[in-house]
């Protein structure tokens, strides 16, 4: 297994494994990007977050990637965290390894809250949170309609670092240490 960054040309690959998840309430998007857009979206969140990509014997099986939690500069150290796998790769420690991997990276960004939002029912991924020291923030009761039902959406969060009085602003992603993006993806892939 191999954790890697993103890149736009992993656009249908990781479309492959996002499609499965079109149909379901796990995400509210309905319809499947086009490989363009979904490219797009990869170098955008590059700009500024990690896109992660895990790959396995030369086939990518999942990816996980931070974006803003708020748009407003004072939600600048939050960032809320998405992930999706293939179907072989459930069960068997790589949502652990990407997010661990996405979380250390935001750490190193200045990144200081992150959250989880999860459409409900989802016990796999309330239970990725929670084993990852995730907390329930709270319940939006009714707030997704898809496939003709409503659902609720949890909100978790998990504090990656103190909170003193005047902190840095966050880095990009792109600015930090080569050596310290190495440590941390040799260290869970």
């Amino acid at each position: 297994m191999q954790l890697r960054f993103a890149r736009p040309q992993d656009s249908q690959a990781l479309l492959d494994i996002y499609a499965r998840y079109i149909r379901t309430p796990i995400t509210f998007e309905y319809d499947l990007p086009t490989p363009e857009e979904f490219s797009r979206r990869i170098a955008s969140t590059l700009e500024r977050y990690p896109y992660l990509a895990v790959e396995e014997d030369g086939k990518l099986i999942g990816y996980a990637y931070a974006h803003p939690e708020r748009e407003r500069a004072a939600y600048q150290w939050n960032a809320e965290l998405s992930i999706y796998l293939a179907p072989g790769a459930v069960g068997r420690g790589v949502g652990t390894a990407l997010y661990s991997a996405l979380m250390d990276l935001l750490r190193l960004q200045g990144v200081k809250t992150v959250y989880g939002v999860v459409t409900s029912p989802n016990p796999a991924s309330e239970k990725l949170h929670q084993s990852l020291g995730f907390r329930l923030l709270g319940v939006h009761r009714n707030t997704g309609f898809k496939d003709g039902a409503w659902y609720d959406v949890l909100w978790f969060e998990k504090s990656l670092a103190g909170y003193e009085a005047d902190p840095r602003p966050v880095i990009p992603i792109g600015d930090v240490p080569a050596r310290e993006v190495r440590r941390v993806l040799d260290a869970f892939g």
